[in-house]
């Protein structure tokens, strides 16, 4: 009966998660990891279940969330824009390109500490850092969509009496939205990277606040569960964005 409910697709994708879960539970009971260091597996998602019904580490999640979300809004829409502007506009292209070039290479982190000078502490620093880490991805997917768009649909959208203000909504867009789709899917994993990372270094709140308290306190078990937390919220964000890939490209035959 579970062969009907589970496709091979499912299968397989459960198999390596089963495969990591086995394995650190050998690592455990072989004695190779001492357990104060490295907890069961079945001790770490006992903690989390407890912890997920409170109220204070649902506040945690929310506020990982909240930077999470915002940072990467922000990044579909100005990569958006500034890709599908420097496909069509030859003049915004010579501008973006070297732009690009200089900063797609640059570890955002590095940026970190003027971004706390100029922004504070709160959500504005780790929201403008979720937001340049995956601006990049989004950008660059957008601008080969849309440039790699065939002429001849755009040529037969004006023979079709398409004003040329809404070729871009009608005939450009739609054409780029693999490309597009397939840039914000990873965006949303660096998203989900950076605003941890940024919480570690410096927060009061988040999930990686609480993995650094829970560190400095030797609490070994609290330490994993941000861990599988971030790695769970990001398992179910990039099945929500299959979810609406497979929803905007349902006219398209890999979709």
């Amino acid at each position: 009966m579970m062969s009907r409910f589970l496709s091979p697709n499912v299968a397989l994708g459960i198999a390596p998660i089963a495969l990591v879960i086995a394995l650190w539970q050998g690592l455990v009971s072989f004695g190779f990891a001492p357990a104060v260091l490295l907890p069961p597996p079945a001790f770490v998602f006992g903690r989390l279940l407890q912890q997920l019904v409170t109220s204070t580490f649902q506040q945690e999640i929310a506020a990982t969330l909240i930077r999470l979300f915002a940072g990467f809004a922000i990044a579909v829409v100005v990569g958006v824009s500034v890709g599908i502007a420097a496909a069509a506009s030859p003049a915004i292209n010579a501008v973006v390109r070297p732009i690009v070039r200089v900063l797609a290479p640059l570890p955002k982190v590095a940026l970190y500490p003027a971004l706390l000078l100029l922004l504070g502490f709160g959500h504005g620093s780790k929201i403008t850092l979720v937001a340049a880490d995956a601006l990049f991805p989004i950008l660059l997917s957008t601008y080969y969509g849309a440039s790699t768009v065939e002429q001849k649909l755009i040529w037969s959208a004006m023979a079709a009496g398409t004003p040329r203000r809404e070729i871009l909504f009608k005939v450009v867009l739609p054409a780029a939205m693999p490309s597009i789709l397939t840039g914000c899917r990873i965006g949303l994993v660096i998203s989900c990277i950076v605003v941890f990372l940024a919480e570690m270094i410096t927060s009061t709140d988040g999930l990686g606040h609480e993995l650094v308290t829970a560190a400095r306190t030797f609490q070994a078990v609290d330490m994993f569960v941000p861990l599988i937390t971030i790695s769970l919220l990001g398992l179910i964000l990039n099945g929500l964005l299959g979810v609406v890939r497979s929803y905007l490209l349902r006219g398209f035959p890999e979709a």
